[in-house]
Order: C-alpha cells, then structure tokens, then sequence
C-alpha cells in the first residue's frame, strides 16, 4: 500500500514539492495505510516496531525525501505523545496523530545543540498554575501550517522561577494565541516542507500539553527511537540514488565504469547498513553508553553515506544531472540535507567523542 501511494499520489507531485508545495494529502493517505503506527505501542497492539516506521519512511524517501522528512516528524512527534505520562495527549491527540488526521512536526534541533553544548536554547517561560507563558523565537520548524488546529510541535522551553530553572518539554499547537508563524527564506532543497520561523510573544500554552517535567529521564527514554527513525530518510535517498545510477548506465554504462561508488557496491554496503539499523531498532529502549554510540554511529553512517551517494549520482549521471528538476539533482539536494539535518555529522562526531572520551 506504501509503494501505491507513492507511485500514484507522491510521483506526481514530486517536482511541485521541490517547488515550494506543501501538501498533507500524501500524509494522510500514508497514516491511513498504517505508516505512522509502526513504532506506536499503544496503536499497534502493544509493538514498538522502530524498523518497520523506518522501512516505510525509507519507501517514500527513495522517491521524494521532503515527503520523508515530514513523515519523520510525524513519526517523532507521535513518538513524543507515546513515551510520556500525558493520559489526555494518547487519548485526544495520538490516535488522530497516527491515522494521519492530524500533523505532528518536532522543534528540538535547538534544545538538541543546547544538551550538546552547542547553543542557547531559545524558548523561555514563566510558570503559572494552569499552564506556561513562553517568549522566545525558533529559526526553522518543518510540517507546520499556520494557525492550523491540526497542527502541533514538540518543544522544550526554560521555565523560570526566581533564580531557579528547569527544562520542560510539551507539545505545542499552530493556533496557539501568541504565537506567530513567518516563512523568512526560501531554500533549495526541501521547500515544500512546510518550515516556518516561530515567534513567541507571551503565548500561553495550558499545561494540559505538558510532554514532561522532569526532562532528563524522559529525553534518555526518546533518544534512541528519535535518532533511528531519522536513517529512514537516509536509507531511501541513498536507494534512490542508486536507482538513478542505475538508470544512467543504460546508456553510460561503458565509461561510468571507471568510476569510484558504482551502484552494486553501493547496494551491498547500504544492504549491511540496513542490517545494523535493524539491530538497533529492535530495542530502542536500550539503555547504556555503548548502545547510544551505537546509534550514534549508524546515524553517522546513513550522513556519510549520503555524502557518497550524492557524489556519485551526479557523477555518474553527468550533464543531464543539471537539467532543471533532474532527479539527480533533487537527491543531491536531499542526501545534504540528512548531512546538515540536526544531528549534524559534526554535531554526532561531537557527541561520539564526548562518550568516547568519558
């Protein structure tokens, strides 16, 4: 059902998304067909199946990766609502979040680089007794819709009391009153993504979204799932490029020979790669420093990988690569994207040496 829906609701709009479409129609038909509840315990007769979210994310990144990096979100932020302790957000929320009726994005490359050391986190708010008031602005959030009530966003924010702080996380709705949503920039990979810069102006968001406060034990509890549900778009853009590869040796055959990555040995790598994620998707509640290295790594992995390929597919495609809306050039755009996506390859060297190093 995956792959029908990519090739009679995706493949046709796939150079309008390149263009700036944002759309949640495929979204939709992507939850009805059971994408999004993989990894969903409480929706999936009690599995948490991380691969099987990934194998479906990896389906549709291989022929659009915006659609897959929506679908990430999508997949995080449900995964958000399920590793918390919020009865009303499963009830109300999650079900409609996993069927595709309702749209989840994730605003946590900030506080990411923020637990890394990398950057201040940007959100700030006052508690009160019946919710939070938050100030502050986020750069880019993706698979977003403005003051949309079926949109929503994971976020973490500092919460103020005196001299002491804390972290606290929560989902977050478009329509919230306070809440500003710009499109500043247009990008040349990834537009029809739905990324806005958010403003937040005394917004008051009651508690009843609060994801978790504490913070520290339930980021441990979503980390590994966050981070291996992200080489799905990594796995696709890859095959997709290979896929193209492949379509330029029909023709080029001869002379692609002499190039560095050829496509059957890109194939056995990504196959072995494909095997390690499986592993490490099989408990993502895995606890310990080396298993979180693990993930680490393969997250690296599926980066660098995506450096290869996208060298290699414009290489062995050769000047028809350029031609406006060549798909060489849309997985060239994309694979970067997975390169600069938080974690970043330097931000997940980063974390590896700091365990490395502990």
């Amino acid at each position: 059902m995956i792959q029908q829906i990519v090739k009679q609701e995706l493949k046709p709009r796939v150079i309008d998304i390149d263009h700036g479409l944002y759309t949640t129609e495929v979204l939709e038909k992507l939850g009805k067909a059971g994408a999004f509840r993989h990894h969903i315990a409480s929706q999936n007769n009690g599995t948490t199946d991380v691969f099987g979210a990934i194998q479906d994310m990896a389906t549709v990144s291989r022929e659009c990766m915006t659609t897959g990096f929506m679908m990430w979100a999508q997949d995080v932020c449900a995964w958000y609502i399920e590793n918390s302790d919020n009865a009303w957000l499963k009830q109300e929320i999650l079900p409609k979040m996993v069927d595709g009726e309702v749209f989840g994005a994730t605003a946590l490359s900030n506080p990411m680089k923020y637990f890394a050391g990398i950057e201040d986190l940007k959100l700030s708010a006052e508690e009160t007794e019946n919710g939070y008031i938050i100030n502050g602005t986020l750069p880019w959030v993706s698979n977003l819709a403005e003051k949309s009530d079926k949109h929503f966003f994971g976020s973490i924010f500092t919460v103020h009391d005196g001299e002491a702080k804390k972290d606290v996380m929560a989902l977050i709705p478009c329509d919230l009153d306070g809440l500003t949503m710009k499109q500043m920039v247009s990008f040349e990979g990834m537009e029809g993504s739905g990324t806005y810069s958010l403003l937040f102006d005394n917004a008051f968001l009651p508690k009843k979204y609060l994801l978790a406060d504490p913070i520290a034990p339930y980021l441990s509890k979503i980390k590994a799932g966050f981070i291996l549900l992200q080489t799905g778009m990594a796995v696709g853009v890859i095959q997709g490029s290979i896929d193209e590869m492949r379509k330029a040796d029909l023709t080029l055959a001869e002379i692609n020979a002499y190039l560095d990555d050829r496509p059957d040995e890109l194939e056995d790598e990504l196959n072995d790669a494909i095997e390690f994620i499986k592993s490490l998707a099989e408990n993502p509640f895995e606890k310990g420093t080396d298993y979180i290295k693990q993930v680490l790594e393969a997250r690296l992995l599926g980066a660098e990988f995506c450096k290869r390929s996208a060298d290699a597919v414009m290489q062995h495609c050769g000047a028809k690569g350029y031609i406006l809306d060549a798909p060489a050039q849309r997985k060239q755009r994309e694979a970067y994207f997975v390169i600069i996506v938080t974690p970043s390859i330097k931000h997940l060297r980063k974390e590896i040496a700091r365990l490395e190093a502990a």
